[in-house]
């Protein structure tokens, strides 16, 4: 499988998501909320894309509040990467909050690994939906 054009349409998200908060400056200054929803279960697009942005957006000061949801493949990645484990330990000390779909987490069989890393598994519909309306600007890899 060609991985180039999974990269360029992430990276094409990206410069959208840009190009938006440069449209709207104002905006941007109201809306400092970002949620990073991970579904992708490739290693490669969670290390060189997902998380590198991710924290970024975080420790650049990007966004005010970041959230990373995990949902889908990236739960069963997650629970078996402890490269991944590490990132998301340094993401959240420093200040990224990290959730999981608990029925994602559930049908891979990984919803007790999650939570022993102090992840937040739980129904993930409702929040996610709360956040779209109240504002949250919303990537996903």
């Amino acid at each position: 499988m060609n991985r180039a054009v999974p990269v360029l349409l992430i990276v094409l998200a990206i410069v959208a998501l840009f190009a938006t908060l440069r449209q709207s400056p104002v905006a941007a200054q109201e809306s400092s909320r970002l949620a990073v929803v991970w579904t992708s279960g490739d290693p490669e697009v969670a290390h060189r894309v997902c998380f590198m942005y991710t924290h970024n957006a975080k420790r650049q000061k990007w966004f005010d509040e970041v959230r990373l949801i995990v949902w889908g493949p990236s739960a069963r990645l997650l629970a078996g990467d402890k490269d991944l484990q590490a990132a998301v330990k340094a993401m959240e000390k420093d200040g990224i909050t990290v959730e999981a779909c608990v029925s994602c987490a559930d049908s891979y069989g990984v919803s007790d690994q999650l939570r022993a890393m102090g992840i937040d598994v739980k129904g993930m519909g409702k929040p996610l939906s709360d956040m779209l309306k109240g504002g949250w600007k919303v990537l996903t890899f």
